[in-house]
């Protein structure tokens, strides 16, 4: 028997965790000295470079910006050489597998293996070796499989340094260190599992090109450098470059070369075929774009796209569509569609001289394109199909599992600025990492492994999103639902530091929830209720919270760093806490207006000054912030829509001002009802009360003149408390009513109490409902319903194969609950199959309605579709159509309103039940579920979540 003791044990799992070949996000670039680590920067001396002249033009412009970040990071630059025998001290040695003589020759000495390189796409090692050559005592290696493997290597040892993907574009700054060391052996991110993934510059005016003009004088080649460099700083490779009057290889012919040098693969958009950009056509093509009265010309204008892309690497797009990215012609248009692809792909094999599968190739099913595939149109194997979203995160059609593998593959193109119904979004970050995640794990889980692109807008402000897509697009694998938070707090200590990542990180989690809600631009004084829930003020509430603790954050960081906070952090939070801020003021000036309320007036100036505030954070980003250098990146409109398309100018909300009465008169207003004092003379009354919740409910007092007055509260008997039992009122004053517990009678029970001023008097109701704990298990009936957040089940069941997964802070109100794997479903829903169950109790006996609020999910298989079902205690499940009531009008609702609600009638007695939701259908998040039993009052979000006691 062997006896190994610990310290051996130690070092073989040790040795064991290097051999797993860490991720990239595991650091091995340290600021301490361990055993055997390689020294890149110490003593004031930093690691000379070695590459070979041979190797690619790309690698080596690479190796000047890692020669760039070494000088930022320790302030030594450090030497280059290209000759093994002029090297003296201890190099970072960088090439590409059978591209350079230096890692050849590595190879040819079994200090590296060929195999973990050779035939490999875009794989890196980065490893520490002694005795590399004659002379050399140790050397860290970068060797790449291909040239951008090789690039990747470079720039992971960059940012593991601590130089930002975002250092240009969001100003991150560099983290300054004398002392850099590679932990010993190898480190590697393996190959990406999607294998073309990037972005796609679009709706690109005022904000980037504002920009771009200011700066660049035109999209040339100097401004793609800094977008060529971005992507492969974040180890993306494709690029649909901006092309709304652009042309990215007219504008500068330099655009191509340097994209080719850099091994940026280039495509156009999905309604750009044969690498022209759409702008092309105005300024070169002759005649109508209609392929049915002008093929000639058409086919001449493809064939200089070809001629001209030469041997860059691209993908290029085939089909069409009418000109201005609209509908080629009205109906589904299969035939003449099927002869411009075929035309096409002549095109490509005459120009290319190549076999046509030689030439990457996709057909992107966008918008109504998808109705010609669905209707039976295809294209050869070979061509890549790119799926794409509804505009509005949401994928529209995935291959199902059973399908043969296509050799061309499948792509998703994904969005996350959007121009269109039912209205743009391009001001600001929208979208939840969580909601990106959700999709495209369905998408790659459904096999669409080929592309990943994502309309990114005008790059900024999308860079945290950005960031997301990319690092997912490498590995789906790496990052699961419950590792989401843990992706916030990378990022923010990544670019602001370990001491400050969980506050940032948080306030970016929140942040990017909040305005997920619903798009600025879609915002109204009418989209949170003023009445009901208290859902408006806890929305400002939560906003108002988050700007305290971002300007505190704000305050702390050093000062190198405020810039980049600010536009990645603060100015988010700033803006859209202020944006929604003036919608509520415009809220309050509408009721109070109506109410004839003595702060109608101050409401006016709230609004007038909220909206200016908008221009000074702005003004602030353009001419302030880093010296003026985004001036222009912030001006896209955003207040005052009156259709999908932005306006021309921020317009201020209607307001309206009122002329008070000389003398005082008394109002009052009761939460959860529009019906107010004087006008409705009869008993007003407050939401219900529930004993066992520790809940309060409001009244507000005001002034309809000038004159103040004193109001004091009688009751007839000790059951309430208030907040203030009387007082005077110059404007208007929130008394909060909660209950005296030791007092309640047991049961139901109402009571009054009334506000006075000298002999005028206003009765208010209460009811009260004081039940037995002891009888009461699960989430508990009160003032018409129950609501309860998904992720709160009181208890789940599963099956062989079937789990359910929690995606924390998915959805508008908490998190969202789906089931994996999402590539199989439940033929028929059994006593066996997996289900949540959630505990209630109703005081009420008779209908009720289920309310199952849902992430929007589109009918991605139109074959199959989507099911769940829902029942009470033991009896039979309803099985619920998700995709009953599709259509266009709906969905313009569902992805305005950001989820899609489902109604289900039940009966049900008094008493303890049990709801339970039945999985039938994969990809459905459920987010919320709301039992009406007899009147749900209008919000947006829905009734916050009942009280529960548990068992």
């Amino acid at each position: 028997m062997r006896i190994i003791n610990k310290n051996t044990l130690l070092l073989l799992l040790f040795s064991l965790l290097i051999s797993k070949n860490l991720r990239s996000q595991e650091k091995y670039v340290t600021t301490t000295n361990t055993k055997d680590a390689f020294a890149i920067a110490e003593n004031q001396n930093v690691a000379p470079i070695l590459y070979s002249s041979q190797d690619y033009q790309g690698v080596q412009k690479v190796i000047l910006n890692l020669q760039s970040d070494l000088e930022k990071v320790t302030g030594i630059p450090p030497k280059l050489y290209t000759d093994v025998s002029k090297v003296k001290d201890l190099p970072i040695i960088i090439g590409t597998i059978n591209k350079s003589p230096i890692i050849d020759q590595l190879i040819k000495n079994k200090l590296i293996d060929e195999n973990s390189l050779s035939g490999k796409w875009e794989k890196f090692i980065i490893k520490t070796l002694k005795n590399p050559f004659p002379g050399i005592k140790e050397a860290v290696v970068i060797a790449g499989s291909d040239k951008r493997g090789t690039i990747y290597g470079i720039y992971d040892l960059c940012k593991q340094m601590g130089v930002s993907p975002w250092h240009f574009w969001a100003d991150v700054p560099v983290k300054k260190s004398d002392k850099l060391y590679v932990i010993p052996g190898v480190h590697t991110m393996n190959e990406p599992k999607v294998k073309y993934r990037g972005i796609f510059i679009n709706d690109e005016a005022p904000a980037l090109a504002g920009w771009v003009h200011e700066n660049y004088g035109s999209f040339n080649a100097e401004f793609y450098e800094k977008v060529f460099e971005l992507i492969l700083r974040l180890k993306g490779n494709y690029l649909w470059p901006a092309m709304w009057g652009r042309m990215f290889y007219v504008d500068d012919p330099k655009n191509k070369e340097l994209a080719n040098l850099y091994g940026i693969v280039m495509g156009t958009s999905h309604h750009e075929p044969l690498t022209r950009a759409h702008a092309e056509w105005k300024k070169f093509g002759t005649g109508a774009w209609d392929y049915r009265t002008n093929a000639e010309n058409l086919a001449a204008f493809w064939k200089a796209g070809m001629e001209r892309m030469e041997n860059t690497e691209t993908i290029v797009s085939i089909g069409m569509r009418g000109d201005g990215d609209e509908p080629m012609t009205d109906g589904t248009a299969i035939e003449l569609l099927e002869t411009i692809v075929k035309k096409q792909r002549e095109i490509i094999k005459n120009v290319t001289q190549k076999n046509i599968q030689e030439t990457p190739q996709l057909w992107a099913l966008y918008k109504e394109v998808q109705a010609y595939y669905d209707k039976g149109m295809r294209v050869p194997e070979d061509v890549t199909l790119l799926l794409c979203d509804d505009n509005w995160g949401n994928i529209r059609k995935l291959p199902n599992p059973s399908d043969a593998p296509r050799k061309g593959g499948y792509g998703v193109y994904y969005h996350f600025d959007y121009v269109g119904d039912p209205r743009n979004y391009k001001w600001i970050n929208t979208n939840q990492i969580e909601r990106t995640w959700e999709q495209m794990h369905l998408a790659y889980k459904h096999g669409v492994k080929d592309i990943w692109i994502v309309n990114v807008g005008d790059i900024k402000p999308m860079e945290f999103p950005i960031s997301f897509f990319l690092d997912y697009a490498w590995n789906p694998e790496q990052w699961k639902a419950k590792d989401l938070p843990k992706y916030y707090l990378q990022w923010s200590s990544d670019t602001f530091g370990a001491k400050y990542a969980e506050e940032i990180a948080d306030i970016l989690m929140k942040y990017t929830k909040y305005n997920a809600r619903r798009k600025p631009e879609l915002l109204s004084s009418e989209t949170y209720s003023l009445l009901n829930y208290q859902e408006a003020e806890t929305i400002q509430m939560e906003f108002d919270s988050l700007t305290a603790k971002a300007k505190n954050s704000y305050k702390k960081i050093p000062t190198a760093y405020k810039d980049a906070y600010y536009q990645l952090v603060l100015f988010p939070v700033l803006a859209s806490a202020n944006l929604n801020k003036l919608y509520f003021e415009t809220a309050k000036n509408k009721l109070y207006t109506t109410q004839g309320r003595a702060l109608a007036n101050q409401t006016i100036k709230n609004v007038e000054n909220l909206f200016a505030n908008d221009s000074i954070l702005t003004a602030y980003y353009h001419k302030k912030l880093a010296a003026g250098k985004w001036n222009h990146m912030m001006s896209q409109t955003h207040i005052g829509y009156t259709s999908w398309q932005e306006p021309k100018n921020n317009s201020i909300p209607k307001t309206n001002s009122i002329i008070l009465k000389e003398k005082a008169e008394m109002g009052i207003s009761v939460e959860g009802t529009h019906k107010w004092y004087p006008k409705s003379t009869n008993a007003l009354e407050l939401p219900a009360y529930l004993s066992l919740d520790d809940e309060k409910h409001f009244i507000e007092i005001f002034n309809r003149g000038k004159e103040n007055f004193t109001y004091s509260i009688k009751t007839i008997n000790n059951w309430l408390q208030f907040s203030q039992k009387k007082g005077t009122i110059k404007n208007q004053k929130r008394i909060w009513v909660s209950l005296n517990q030791k007092e309640l009678p047991p049961g139901k029970n109402e009571t009054y109490f009334f506000v006075e001023k000298g002999k005028e008097q206003v009765k208010i109701k209460v009811k009260i409902n004081n039940p037995k704990q002891n009888k009461i298990t699960g989430f508990i009936e009160n003032d018409g319903y129950i609501s309860m957040e998904a992720k709160n089940y009181t208890r789940s069941k599963t099956m062989e194969d079937f789990e359910w997964i929690t995606v924390p802070n998915l959805g508008k109100t908490s998190s969202g609950v789906t089931t994996f794997p999402v590539t199989k479903s439940i033929k028929k829903i059994t006593d066996a199959s997996p289900r949540l169950e959630f505990d209630f109790h109703l005081f009420t006996s008779g209908a009720i309605k289920i309310h199952a609020y849902f992430s929007p999910t589109l009918n991605y298989n139109t074959n199959v579709g989507h099911y769940y079902g829902i029942g009470i205690d033991n009896q039979p499940p309803e099985i619920v159509d998700f995709h009953l009531n599709d259509t266009k009008s709906n969905w313009n609702q569902l992805v305005a309103n950001n989820s899609k609600i489902i109604t289900t009638s039940l009966t049900a007695t008094n008493g303890n039940h049990t709801l339970k939701y039945y999985m039938k259908s994969s990809g459905l998040v459920l987010q919320k579920i709301v039992i009406e039993t007899t009147s749900i009052k209008e919000s947006y979000l829905g009734p916050k979540e009942s009280f529960e006691i548990k068992k």
